[in-house]
């Protein structure tokens, strides 16, 4: 083998040992920032694919190293590998037998390298190995290992791999959730070991370089020299790592004695989320389609698993804008709080509740909102459409509503997994005190529903026990009516201010659960309490039809949370309609004789005709006049508006002339003009040096005129002899001529850029000033 050939295979940094110390810090430096795709996935399938990621590219850098070759070669071997072991690592539902790619999974595989990203931002945390959502954490930890290892062992700057960890951490942090499990302990440990590591090949370089010194030393000198070299280097790798060992110390402390308590803004924070409840009509909305007979004892969906009295959530309505009642804003900062996909399971450990699981199997409803109940925590698809139900699953943990974009149909069944939160009893409602959650303000609330409030709770104190006031009140002047069958009172559907106050003002107070429920959500609201309405069904049994339709209301407080009430009043005879008083007293007819009209009072007025009739015409002349004006005033204005800022910059040249050219000395009025030729010099595009003297400027602006211009200038500023007012004179009659000769040859739209050129104004001024 040729000393070419085995040079070719030799590794161009250091012995051994710099390449393993490298490796291994590398190692622990990526191990390290690799813990900040933990909150993001939180699965045993990322350990595993952080594992086999470093290990591929360590394996891809030190050969490529070894062998020297070239990025091209690199970056395909490093590409064929993520082909080979992508599947296995980032999509293992896709494997047969655990560890063989198929080719939807090497579909998923590639698609996930561009998609990935995007859904990682519009899913709830932590998503495991849900999908292809593992494929940006192999790029990322991949092309990272290869690309900073390479660096680190074949650049002579090595230190630009310590990059490579820190660019992880950063990219996983952006894409990770608002609040981390440990906000501080992960980048100051990432920090530490990247110091140590920088410390680390400070000393190993001036150690080779102290060896090589040591080498071609001759004399005692050169050794001492070298000597000294190297107890230079360790006195400043020690000082560097007492000094770390110190800043590490008061960091950890300062983390543990004072974590940081707000959020962190991070991309999902200002992604918009790509499902829009805003974009579909509030369930409320078609409350009383449900009651309509082609409905009413039609077959929904059917349930299984939910215990005797449970209700199921169709939607959460929270906000109120005088019209409907709809289910709020999808944005990440709303008070409603946002729809975003959710990979398996949502974790709701936090909730005090009990368990329970629903199989629900979709007859005859259809509709984005999915039925649930209590607070969500997993949901399993079944049927034919089961892939494309998952993938368009959405769910708002704030309000407890789930959608499905696609929209459920006939045939569709899952399984759903949630925790029915603890409920305060009924007697304990007069108990209660308003919690702290947010919800849109409502808007255009009805006078007459703050009245009746004001009647049922006249007297009360306390919020619980108003509450309970005015619920009392609804229960006990309230009647159910749908207004469907014939035999029913007349009961208008609808929701808005105008059916609500009608509610409250009516003989008798007939409607139904759409216009209780946001009757009581408003009161509640009134009196201090978060609420909102909530649309589902109430069913009998596994059969749930529109009959079991309904709607209640859920008020935050301090002592349970969100607590659901029903504020409907009991199905019961409704009274006949008193009739209103209709008889009059008769009264004696009395002879009222007819006005006597004077004859000078009649009505002037004319009618609108007549004074039309009675109105000259105007001269058409005059009106063509008027209108060729307005035009003109338009087009005036609009030409004001955009050529003010030029008319400034002339303004201020103009003012800037006068002010040299009026100084109070001789000896200013010729500073004044020269700085006027230099300034008009700069505006028509010559380029002088900022530093330049006056007889080097006019070399650049050309012309035997200048030269003469620059002489007398220079004898004015450093003769004994002042100059005269006759010299001054001379001299603008200098600086107009020369201006004028700057524009000879120009265009005219070559003289206006000069004369509203900001050079003079701005940037050269700068330099010229600085330059002295």
């Amino acid at each position: 083998m040729s000393r070419r050939q085995r040079k070719s295979r030799a590794f161009p940094q250091g012995n051994p040992l710099f390449i393993v110390v490298n490796v291994a810090m590398f190692w622990v430096s990526m191990a390290i920032a690799a813990t900040a795709l933990w909150p993001i996935y939180r699965s045993t399938a990322l350990l595993i694919l952080v594992a086999g990621a470093l290990a591929l590219g360590t394996i891809i850098a030190v050969v490529g190293a070894y062998f020297r070759w070239p990025a091209v070669v690199t970056m395909l071997v490093t590409t064929a590998g993520f082909l080979l072991v992508g599947v296995p690592l980032a999509v293992p539902s896709r494997t047969q037998y655990g560890v063989l790619p198929t080719l939807g999974g090497l579909t998923d595989l590639v698609t996930g390298v561009a998609l990935g990203w995007k859904q990682l931002l519009t899913i709830t945390l932590p998503v495991g190995s849900y999908q292809a959502l593992l494929v940006p954490a192999l790029v990322l930890v991949l092309l990272a290992t290869v690309i900073g290892l390479s660096v680190a062992l074949r650049s002579t700057r090595g230190e630009i791999a310590a990059a490579f960890p820190v660019l992880v951490f950063l990219v996983a942090t952006a894409f990770g959730p608002k609040f981390p499990d440990r906000p501080l302990v992960t980048p100051i440990a990432l920090l530490v070991t990247v110091l140590l590591w920088l410390v680390w090949l400070r000393w190993y370089r001036r150690r080779i370089a102290v060896n090589s010194l040591l080498a071609r030393s001759t004399d005692a000198a050169s050794t001492g020299r070298a000597l000294d070299a190297g107890v230079a280097g360790l006195r400043t790798a020690v000082s560097a790592a007492v000094i770390l060992a110190v800043a590490s110390t008061a960091a950890i402390g300062a983390v543990t004695l004072a974590p940081p308590a707000a959020d962190r803004t991070v991309l999902r924070t200002a992604i918009v989320q790509p499902f829009d409840p805003r974009d579909y009509v509030s369930p409320l909305s078609a409350f009383r389609s449900y009651w309509q007979p082609a409905t009413v004892d039609s077959t929904l969906f059917q349930v299984t698993g939910l215990p005797q009295g449970g209700r199921i959530r169709l939607a959460t309505l929270d906000t109120y804008n005088g019209v409907v009642y709809s289910v709020g804003s999808s944005r990440v900062t709303s008070q409603s709080g946002s729809f975003t996909r959710v990979p398996s399971t949502f974790d709701q450990s936090a909730v005090d509740g009990t368990q329970q699981e629903l199989e629900v199997t979709i007859r005859e409803y259809s509709g984005v909102w999915l039925p649930t109940t209590g607070q969500f925590e997993a949901v399993d698809f079944t049927g034919a459409d089961a892939a494309t139900l998952r993938d368009g699953f959405y769910y708002n943990n704030v309000s407890g509503t789930a959608a499905v974009v696609e929209g459920l149909v006939s045939g569709d069944s899952y399984t759903l997994s949630a925790i029915a939160p603890r409920q305060p009893s009924v007697s304990a409602l007069a108990g209660l005190d308003p919690g702290s959650a947010i919800v849109p303000t409502p808007q255009d609330v009805p006078d007459e529903l703050t009245a009746s409030l004001e009647e049922y709770t006249a007297g009360i104190s306390g919020a619980g026990n108003r509450l309970v006031a005015a619920l009392a009140g609804l229960t006990t002047d309230g009647y159910i009516s749908h207004g469907i069958d014939a035999d029913e009172p007349a009961s208008r559907s609808g929701h808005a201010a105008d059916r609500i106050s009608q509610l409250f003002t009516d003989p008798r107070m007939i409607g139904d659960a759409e216009q209780y429920a946001v009757s009581a959500a408003l009161m509640a609201d009134d009196l201090g309490f978060p609420s909102r309405v909530v649309m589902g069904f109430l069913p009998k049994g596994d059969r749930v039809t529109g009959a079991d339709v309904t709607a209640w209301i859920e008020i935050n407080t301090a002592q349970f949370g969100w607590v659901t009430i029903d504020p409907n009043p009991p199905v019961r005879d409704i009274p006949e309609e008193i009739p209103q008083e209709t008889s009059q007293i008769a009264r004696p007819q009395t002879i009222v004789p007819p006005p006597v009209l004077e004859p000078d009072r009649f009505d002037r007025q004319l009618t609108p005709d007549t004074e039309q009739q009675r109105t000259p015409d105007v001269n058409l002349a005059l009106q063509i006049v008027l209108a060729v004006l307005r035009v003109l005033g338009v087009v005036a204005i609009a030409a004001a508006v955009v050529l003010a800022p030029f008319l400034v910059i002339v303004a201020a040249k103009v003012r800037r002339r006068q002010q040299r050219q009026n100084a109070s000395t001789p000896i200013q009025r010729v500073s004044g003009g020269w700085q006027e030729f230099e300034d008009a010099v700069i505006d028509h595009g010559l380029r002088p040096e900022a530093a330049s003297t006056r007889t080097e400027f006019a070399m650049v602006a050309g012309g035997v005129q200048s030269a003469v211009l620059a002489a007398i200038a220079d004898r004015a500023t450093f003769a004994p002899d002042a100059p005269s007012g006759t010299d001054a004179d001379n001299v603008w009659r200098a600086v107009d001529e020369l201006q004028a000769s700057l524009d000879d040859g120009l265009t005219r739209w070559q003289r206006i850029k000069a004369r509203i050129s900001l050079r003079s104004l701005g940037g050269y001024s700068v330099k010229k000033f600085f330059s002295r």
